[in-house]
């Protein structure tokens, strides 16, 4: 069964935080190459960054954070384990830290996934751009 959770990085549970960042490592860095330096900058400390995470049989099969020190808030870090994907399991992630947010939010996308943001309201605001040494998208979810 699939649950899904959210906090601080000062209140997640020690376990559950090294498999988040155990999955952002193999997304990010093993499988899209990027720099590991880029992929650990900080920005989960800031106490106004909230981390969301799937969690299946005690695994960590989805996550995302959320950045809330400005608005528009931010969602960045989303990735998903190769084996939860197709599950609709980070789209329950998303929902969850959309609502949680209960506000705008923007999100520095990689292009090829325009249209799966698209699905959840988000719409591109500007140019291409290379980040990470990956195209992005800017796009913006506008809360009516």
């Amino acid at each position: 069964m699939t649950t899904i959770h959210h906090a601080t990085v000062r209140d997640v549970d020690p376990v559950a935080l090294y498999r988040i960042l155990q999955l952002r490592t193999e997304v990010f860095i093993h499988e899209q190459g990027i720099v590991g330096d880029q992929e650990i900058d900080g920005r989960d400390l800031e106490p106004t960054t909230t981390l969301f995470w799937a969690e299946d049989d005690g695994r960590v099969v989805s996550t995302l954070r959320l950045l809330q020190d400005e608005l528009p808030a931010h969602l960045g870090r989303v990735a998903t384990a190769t084996s939860a994907r197709g599950r609709r399991v980070a789209a329950e992630v998303m929902r969850a830290a959309m609502e949680y947010a209960g506000t705008d939010i923007a999100i520095s996308a990689q292009a090829y996934l325009e249209q799966w943001y698209g699905r959840f309201g988000f719409v591109r605001t500007g140019a291409n751009y290379i980040e990470a040494g990956i195209d992005h998208v800017p796009m913006l979810f506008t809360r009516a």
